[in-house]
């Protein structure tokens, strides 16, 4: 037996105890009227026959896994493996792929001894995890079906509990997530401080985490300033980007909504939103072949010599693009929310159309604005691919748009690219720069919410 075999077995269980509860309601519905419907007493015998099987089969799945390792490693074919570990691990995972017929043969000859002894062990515990779980579950139908039930039966006040748990659970796997993203770029981090001062990183200037092996090289210390890569990601994703997908997504939003007759929205509304299901390494593709010479030959042209082709406006420009519809559709909805009685009082006291939209549906539509905004830049600040091909991986600190930059995300994806070890400056620095950015992040919303929630309680 597989566990997959008792799932199957306690579902049917559960099903036939649901049904049978389902029959016993109609009959006492036929003589009265009951507290909860036949439907409730179903669900509440499923319920209960189903939740603890299942979570003992949850827990009993990571159980075999190590018990079955035990059996195998205790046999006398286990016991002739060598004693070093990754390589007792690797015959073990070739053995396991040969037992599910997975693989013909391994690279190491022990494991194909082993595969029978693995075979053995996974059918002989996880037949007792599924036959514990069955046995629970046909314990659990017995008292259910032996139990006498009026009716005054509550079974939707407990299928409502059970249902609140649940709710309750999808709430905490989403706090605990967010927890648990926090505690371990804290904890990284705090390890990286102790390897490079919290002041040298905040404020350096100069950003080169390279570490060499022998202290007799060069550059044997590194460089963690952050500052040019924080001013590397504003640049491009606060001010480039923001430049171009706030005037555009607003001016889009207010035409789609106040002028465009509705053929045109039904057709220019979608086509816009596509551009936020492009991929963004198509993006790059674009930054980089297109924009990126064009900028670069702009540059020249302007004079200035030091134009790169991987510059930090070639970024920003296809960023901004790409962004647009995060602005457009927020201030869309939130233009579109506005009650038309309020345009209607605007135009009875003789203002203009633009007069009307300046001055009564931007300032009502305005926490939507500015919430499609702030989506806007969290979605910018977050962009790696695009910077990866467009401007480059240089860490310069410099205001010239025409030049190269980097940002925060690039060099962590640099710094965690390929077997690195995790005891070293050069990778926990990856943390120390994802918690700075989370923070800065998490600062900017809060500052946002702050004053949306101070213009609407003066707009009310």
């Amino acid at each position: 037996m597989t566990l997959g075999i008792a799932f199957i077995g306690i579902l049917l269980i559960a099903l036939a105890v649901g049904g049978i509860s389902y029959s016993q309601a109609s009959r006492l519905r036929g003589g009265g009227r009951l507290h909860s419907l036949p439907a409730y007493h179903a669900l509440h015998a499923l319920i209960w026959v189903l939740v603890p099987a299942l979570l003992v089969l949850a827990a009993w799945a990571p159980m075999q896994s190590r018990l079955v390792d035990q059996a195998v490693l205790s046999s006398p074919e286990g016991q002739a493996l060598p004693d070093f570990e990754m390589q007792r691990d690797t015959i073990l995972s070739e053995a396991r792929q040969i037992a599910h017929q997975e693989i013909a043969a391994g690279f190491n000859p022990e494991s194909t001894a082993l595969a029978p002894r693995v075979l053995e062990a996974e059918q002989r515990y996880a037949g007792i995890g599924g036959i514990a779980a069955i046995l629970i579950a046909l314990g659990t139908a017995g008292i259910l079906l032996l139990r006498r039930r009026g009716r005054e039966f509550r079974a939707r006040t407990s299928v409502e509990l059970w249902m609140k748990g649940l709710l309750i659970a999808a709430s905490l796997i989403a706090i605990f997530t967010t927890l648990g993203i926090v505690l371990s770029l804290l904890f990284e981090s705090l390890r990286f401080f102790r390897l490079v001062p919290i002041s040298d990183f905040l404020f350096g200037l100069s950003w080169s985490p390279q570490v060499a092996i022998r202290a007799d090289q060069a550059g044997s210390s590194g460089a963690f300033g952050s500052i040019p890569l924080f001013w590397g990601t504003i640049l491009i994703g606060a001010i480039i980007a923001m430049i171009v997908a706030i005037p555009l997504g607003l001016m889009s939003a207010i035409y789609l909504t106040q002028y465009a007759a509705p053929r045109v929205r039904s057709v220019i509304k979608p086509l816009l939103e596509i551009l936020a299901g492009v991929p963004t390494v198509v993006y790059g593709y674009f930054a980089a072949l297109t924009v990126a010479p064009w900028v670069r030959q702009l540059g020249i042209s302007l004079g200035i010599e030091s134009a790169s082709s991987e510059s930090a406006l070639a970024a920003g420009l296809v960023m901004g693009i790409m962004i647009i519809p995060f602005v457009s559709s927020m201030a869309d909805d939130s233009i579109a929310a506005v009650p038309s009685a309020m345009r209607d009082g605007s135009f009875a006291l003789g203002a203009t159309r633009s007069e009307t939209i300046r001055k009564v549906l931007l300032p009502a539509a305005l926490p939507g604005v500015v919430g499609g905004v702030l989506l806007a830049v969290s979605r910018a600040i977050g962009e790696t691919m695009i910077v990866v091909m467009a401007a480059g991986l240089s860490a310069n600190l410099t205001a010239n748009p025409f030049e190269s930059v980097t940002t925060v995300t690039v060099q962590i994806v640099q710094l965690l690219t390929g077997d690195q070890e995790f005891d070293s400056a050069k990778t926990l620095a990856a943390f120390a720069l994802g918690l700075v950015l989370f923070l800065i992040t998490l600062v900017l919303n809060l500052i946002a919410l702050n004053v949306v929630r101070r213009y609407r309680e003066a707009y009310e």
